[in-house]
C-alpha cells in the first residue's frame, strides 16, 4: 500500500464518522419523541386526576381507564374498526379530490392575472362558507349516501391547498424566474424547474392543512347524516349516554388525525428532500 493509498483511507479530523452521525440522529428523534410525549402524558394524569375529584361524576368525565374498557368493548363487537375504516376512505377520497382541485385552481390562478382577478374574489367569498352550513344543501342535492359526505370533505380540504399554492405563486422571487428564462426554461419546463421547487414547501404545508380540515368537514357531515363512522359514533354515544364512548370517538380522531399528518410529513420531507 502507498503513502497516498494510507492517506486517502485515514479519517479525516473533524468529520464524524457514518456511525457516530447516525447514533447522533438516533438520539435527535428518541429526544423529540420523548418530548413530545411529555404533554399527552401529563393531559392523561390531568384527565384522572378530574375524572376522580368531586367536580365531575362518572357519567360526566369517565376516568382513561373507563375509556379503555369502551375501547376494548367496541373491539369485541366487531364495530370499530368499521368506524375507523369508513371514516379513513371519506377522508382519503375528499380529500384526494379536493386537493386535487386546490392545486388545480391555485396554479391557475397563482400564474395568471386574468384568472386571478376573475376567480379569487368568488372563491374566496364560498371559503367563509362555515362547513355546517354545507350540509343541508348537500343532502338536499346529493341524499344521504356516501357521495356528500366525500364532496363535503372535499371542500374543506380545497381551501388551505388553493391559497397557499396560489399565494406562493404570486410570491415566487422574480428573479429567479428571470434566471430560469434566461437559462431557457419557459413554459411547462419554467413552472416544473423553477417555480414548483420554489414552492414546494408552501404546497406541501397547504396538503397537511388541507388533510386537516377534511377531518373537521367530515365530522360535520357524519355528526348530522350517518350510520356509521366515527361522527356517527359520536352522536350516538352522546344520546345513549355513553361518555366513554364520546371521548373514544374523540381521543380516535385526535390519534388518527396526526398519524395522516405524520405520513403526510414524511412524503414531505422526501419530496422536499430530492426538489430542494
Amino acid at each position: 500500500m502507498t503513502l497516498t493509498e494510507s492517506a486517502s483511507d485515514a479519517p479525516v479530523l473533524g468529520e464524524p464518522s457514518a456511525p457516530a452521525g447516525h447514533g447522533r440522529r438516533f438520539r435527535r428523534l428518541v429526544t423529540a419523541a420523548a418530548l413530545g410525549l411529555v404533554v399527552p402524558v401529563l393531559g392523561v394524569l390531568l384527565w384522572q386526576s378530574l375524572a376522580t375529584s368531586v367536580e365531575f361524576t362518572a357519567s360526566q368525565l369517565p376516568t382513561p381507564g373507563a375509556v379503555l374498557g369502551a375501547l376494548a368493548e367496541l373491539v369485541a363487537r366487531g364495530e370499530l374498526w368499521r368506524h375507523v375504516a369508513i371514516s379513513s376512505q371519506r377522508v382519503v377520497l375528499g380529500f384526494a379530490a379536493g386537493a386535487g382541485a386546490g392545486l388545480v385552481l391555485g396554479g391557475l390562478v397563482g400564474l395568471s392575472n386574468p384568472a386571478r382577478a376573475l376567480l379569487a374574489p368568488s372563491i374566496q367569498a364560498v371559503r367563509a362558507v362555515p362547513s355546517l352550513a354545507w350540509v343541508p344543501l348537500l343532502l338536499l342535492w346529493l341524499g344521504i349516501g356516501e357521495t356528500p359526505k366525500i364532496v363535503l370533505v372535499a371542500i374543506g380540504a380545497f381551501f388551505p391547498v388553493y391559497t397557499t399554492v396560489s399565494a406562493a405563486l404570486a410570491h415566487v422571487d422574480r428573479h429567479l424566474v428571470e434566471v430560469g428564462r434566461a437559462y431557457g426554461r419557459s413554459g411547462l419546463r419554467l413552472f416544473l424547474q423553477v417555480q414548483l421547487p420554489a414552492i414546494a414547501p408552501a404546497t406541501l404545508a397547504g396538503l397537511r392543512l388541507g388533510l386537516a380540515q377534511g377531518w373537521l368537514f367530515l365530522v360535520a357531515a357524519e355528526l348530522i347524516a350517518s350510520s356509521i363512522g366515527l361522527g356517527f359514533l359520536l352522536i350516538d354515544s352522546q344520546n345513549t349516554g355513553r361518555t366513554d364512548i364520546l371521548l373514544l370517538a374523540i381521543v380516535l380522531l385526535a390519534l388518527i388525525g396526526k398519524l395522516t399528518d405524520s405520513l403526510l410529513g414524511l412524503v414531505e420531507r422526501q419530496l422536499l428532500r430530492r426538489w430542494t
